[in-house]
């Protein structure tokens, strides 16, 4: 079931998401050749507690950190660990943050030094996919219509989009209904109405579609090893548009 917000409820969201849009942005700018995924967890959660607030992901189904950072050929939910990165990675950095019992969401991805021209094109491809899905929410829109936007945009420029993994409500809680998938067909799914809040994710390959999950239980690779990126807001459906909740200011 799809929750309509209330404003007292939406504006309870919107700390989470503020909070969250500081985190990822302070672990963003601390991203650099030599440090490890370890380090910007220990960066994320540190300061995620020290804003009176709780890490979403730790303890979730049993995970075990603040953040997921998933670097190349990780899609999402990389484990931090204390693995180096190395000069020309790149690293999804994804933050999730509980305040006074609402979540935010966020994910960017980041250069770590200098990279590659494709790995720059994918991650600028990306994260305009994001922005033109952001587009499309408005009353009377359609999930369809943000799932077209992603795909569209991704295969106009020759990437693939994951199609096992989801955006997500949330509110009270991590994820929530409605999904919201990366591929889809203008005017299908559920009918977009002020009050809704869901994270919009955009997952893009540079290869294939195809995903599997390691052993570790956990992190989500791509089939082929080849470089994939992960942006990700979350957003509220206003009455006239859209208001993205996952930002500082």
């Amino acid at each position: 079931m799809v929750v309509i917000r209330t404003k007292e409820e939406i504006e309870k969201i919107a700390a989470a998401c503020k909070i969250t849009a500081k985190v990822r942005e302070t672990v963003k700018h601390a991203v650099r050749p030599g440090i490890s995924t370890a380090e910007l967890d220990e960066i994320a959660e540190k300061m995620i507690r020290e804003l009176g607030a709780e890490p979403a992901f730790k303890g979730y189904r049993g995970y075990s950190h603040a953040t997921c950072m998933s670097v190349n050929y990780e899609v999402v939910h990389g484990i931090p660990s204390d693995k180096l990165l190395n000069e020309g990675d790149i690293i999804g950095v994804d933050v999730g943050v509980k305040y006074r019992g609402y979540f935010g969401d966020s994910a960017v991805t980041v250069a770590a030094g200098s990279i590659s021209k494709k790995a720059e094109k994918l991650l600028k491809i990306t994260e305009q996919a994001l922005y033109l899905a952001i587009d499309q929410v408005k009353p009377g829109n359609h999930i369809g219509d943000i799932a077209f936007a992603v795909e569209s945009h991704a295969k106009k420029n020759g990437y693939t989009v994951v199609k096992d993994l989801f955006g997500h409500g949330i509110g009270e809680a991590l994820h929530e209904d409605p999904l919201v998938p990366n591929y889809g067909v203008p005017g299908e799914g559920i009918m977009l109405k002020p009050g809704m809040v869901f994270a919009i994710e955009p997952m893009l390959n540079e290869g294939g579609h195809e995903i599997k999950t390691l052993s570790d239980g956990w992190t989500v690779i791509t089939r082929d090893r080849k470089l994939s990126a992960h942006f990700e807001h979350t957003v509220c459906v206003t009455e006239d548009g859209v208001r993205i909740l996952t930002v500082e200011a």
